[in-house]
């Protein structure tokens, strides 16, 4: 799938649908990501406290639609530093016009990571 997740890198927003840990209803949100590989990495500045990431740890599988594409994927908090640093990089420096040598945000450097791993696209 890497393929074709490559030509959305230059993408602005994905919208993320999780499942409502009360409701059980669909919730969109438009947010920032990066893309790696086969996974798509988001950050929380409202950190564990966010409506959307209390839902996905609830339930983790959820949709991303970029542009006119729908992929769906499971969610997951990134555990490892290695990980957490390189999508804490990857979108201060896509959002932030961070680079090599200056200090990351408050936000790049304290927002919880969420990085979704995509299973399928769907049509």
């Amino acid at each position: 799938m890497t393929n074709s997740l490559s030509k959305y890198i230059k993408e602005n927003y994905c919208y993320l649908t999780t499942t409502g840990r009360k409701s059980g209803k669909p919730h969109e949100i438009e947010i920032w990501f990066g893309i790696q590989g086969d996974s798509l990495y988001l950050l929380s500045g409202g950190g564990a406290d966010s409506d959307w990431v209390k839902n996905l740890r609830v339930n983790p599988n959820v949709t991303v639609r970029i542009a006119k594409q729908t992929f769906t994927g499971v969610a997951r908090i990134a555990q490892e530093e290695k990980e957490e640093m390189m999508a804490r990089y990857m979108l201060a420096e896509k959002y932030q016009e961070w680079a090599e040598g200056r200090k990351l945000s408050e936000w790049a450097r304290a927002a919880l990571v969420v990085a979704i791993d995509l299973v399928e696209n769907l049509l």
